[in-house]
């Protein structure tokens, strides 16, 4: 019976952990919250919690060595660290995160040891990577090639849990939110570079029309242009990938991210209330004053909608801050998990949109392909962040200890003998996760 590690037993990992206990694996739960590791198994007979932080390196090593493949489910951080341990011993891995430059330099090592490392196996990265190559590779077979090229992904609310000024809720931590951001995005429009830096990612936003949904704002995700050679569109004009948030979000958030609320650096907050912390992040801002002050400097009314979303988190309050010491992150991090999350029976959705313009060489013939997937979280059971991200994981473990999977080195699923069976797995599992396509 072949053995698997899970590494973190977070928001998305009960989905993952009881598949492969279902297909009959061994499984061992990791995590430095023992009792989250016992609950994802619930007393099943194949599966083991393990207690384990990150700062152990000799019993990762233990771990690794009793274990036939590894799955990190933990911070991005931590996935180098985790990958060497497994090449070092041939072990298989696979994990649901960006590739980071660390990850890409142990390509070469992978492939000498006869490993393969299965990374962007979630669902953004994952599920997009999958979908978009599975028409991408048939256009091309057909004789087509792709002249541009859009693809977005939001994890939103469903439209009746849609109950907060926000228009957003939290099914994982909202940390991995608040930090993306800052991040800078590069794209390719009409066969020019577009560069966005990290203060103006939510200045560059417009409105996509999503089937069976309605209007949502998109904004660019990290850099597209990084996929023209991944993807092989070498021949498109437009390259750009973008995340989903519901309308509105992006006007608050290009001033929240840049206004010293999101501040990383610990700080003394002994004794102060929001309304204090709040004040103090923001220059130049005053207690008796701060939504004026706020308004001032975001060079908004103060009624904007921004600062109202802030009133609504408490943020102008007496009441006392939950922590004494960390960063103003952190606080921001506590507060949306407090006010922001899923109640009971409530589901989130998953919402993701291709766009392909293509053309083929017969008759100068074009045509616009939309695929789209939504999918709904099962009330009172898994949210569909959950299911969407750590499904394809675990899917991709079974096929790699199976032999379906085969190869070596650094890798992303975006070659057909890895994306075709998980797709179609997908697709026919209950409640399965499947696209809708439409041509003009």
């Amino acid at each position: 019976m072949k053995k698997i590690l899970v590494l973190g037993a977070g928001l998305v990992s009960k989905p993952l952990v009881r598949y492969l206990l279902e297909k009959g694996f061994l499984v061992t739960v990791a995590s430095r919250t023992v009792s989250k590791a016992e609950a994802l198994l619930d007393n099943h007979p194949n599966g083991a919690a393990k207690l384990w932080t990150a700062e152990d390196k000799t019993g990762l090593k233990i771990l690794i060595n009793e274990n036939d493949l590894a799955v990190s489910l933990l911070p991005a951080a931590h996935h180098t660290m985790v990958a060497k341990e497994c090449l070092a011993q041939k072990k298989f891995m696979v994990t649901t995160s960006y590739i980071s430059p660390e990850m890409r330099a142990l390509d070469n090592e992978a492939k000498k040891a006869g490993i393969l490392i299965l990374n962007e196996i979630g669902v953004d990265p994952g599920i997009d990577h999958m979908s978009a190559m599975k028409i991408i590779d048939r256009v091309k077979g057909n004789g087509g090639k792709i002249t541009s090229f859009k693809s977005y992904c939001g994890g939103l609310p469903a439209p009746e849990a849609n109950t907060n000024i926000w228009g957003y809720k939290f099914s994982w931590s909202p940390r991995g939110v608040l930090t993306a951001g800052k991040n800078s995005a590069l794209y390719l429009k009409d066969g020019k570079r577009v560069d966005i830096p990290g203060p103006e990612l939510f200045a560059d936003t417009h409105i996509l029309n999503v089937p069976d949904i309605g209007e949502l704002e998109s904004y660019p995700n990290r850099d597209s242009m990084g996929y023209i050679g991944i993807y092989g569109l070498e021949e498109a004009q437009t390259v750009f990938r973008g995340t989903l948030r519901n309308k509105g979000w992006c006007a608050a958030m290009r001033r929240i991210v840049n206004s010293g609320l999101l501040d990383d650096k610990e700080r003394d907050f002994k004794d102060m209330t929001f309304n204090s912390f709040t004040a103090s992040v923001i220059p130049g801002a005053s207690l008796e004053t701060v939504k004026k002050d706020i308004a001032l400097k975001w060079g908004v009314s103060v009624d904007f909608h921004g600062i109202e979303w802030l009133d609504w988190l408490g943020l102008f309050s007496d009441e006392k801050l939950p922590i004494e010491k960390g960063s103003p992150l952190d606080i921001m991090t506590a507060r949306m998990i407090e006010k922001m999350s899923y109640a009971p029976g409530e589901r989130d959705m998953i919402v993701m949109h291709h766009e392909f313009m293509t053309e083929y060489p017969s008759g100068g013939k074009t045509e616009k392909i939309n695929s789209t997937l939504i999918d709904f979280g099962l009330p009172h059971g898994d949210t569909s962040m959950a299911r969407t991200v750590s499904l394809p994981a675990a899917i991709a473990a079974r096929l790699i200890l199976e032999g379906k999977i085969k190869g070596e080195g650094v890798h992303i699923p975006v070659i057909p003998a890895i994306y075709e069976p998980i797709l179609k797995e997908l697709e026919e599992m209950e409640n399965g996760i499947h696209f809708k396509e439409t041509k003009e």
